[in-house]
């Protein structure tokens, strides 16, 4: 068997990166529905709604727990880990985000007094709220059941 071969028989693999590119493909129909707007820079952002990183952990750990089973070592490992990841996106990231959106807003002001400033804008949105992680969850869970 190649590896190439290998790793498209690996459902728990397949079925991941299925649900980080559903909710990345719903990234950019959600805000064209919203904004009217053909974005496909969200294809690859992070932040927005759903959770892309909570979608990838949480099918990820549907997989290994169909796979390996629901009381084995290995899905207790992906659990905690797509427990990490969600908490890191609605917490840490979130709270950079809404520093960059501060630390932008201050730049832009300084800018206007003093125009030598590099007027590089942060990126902002790097975060999700708990309703985007909780999203992203569905559609793994979802991608997780259904491969």
């Amino acid at each position: 068997m190649s590896i190439f071969s290998g790793i498209l028989d690996n459902a728990i693999l397949i079925s991941a990166m299925l649900a980080w590119l559903i909710a990345q493909v719903l990234k950019v129909v959600i805000n064209f529905a919203i904004h009217r707007t053909f974005d496909v820079g969200f294809l690859v952002s992070s932040g927005g709604f759903p959770s892309s990183h909570s979608a990838t952990v949480s099918a990820l750990s549907i997989g290994v727990g169909k796979y390996y089973g629901w009381n084995s070592p290995i899905f207790a490992v992906a659990v905690i880990f797509g427990m990490i990841v969600m908490y890191d996106a609605a917490g840490v990231r979130r709270a950079a985000g809404k520093q960059a959106e501060v630390i932008n807003q201050l730049v832009q002001e300084l800018y206007q007094q003093m125009s030598h400033l590099s007027q590089e804008r942060l990126k902002e949105l790097i975060g999700h709220t708990p309703f985007e992680v909780f999203a992203g969850a569905i559609v793994g869970i979802i991608v997780g059941i259904l491969v």
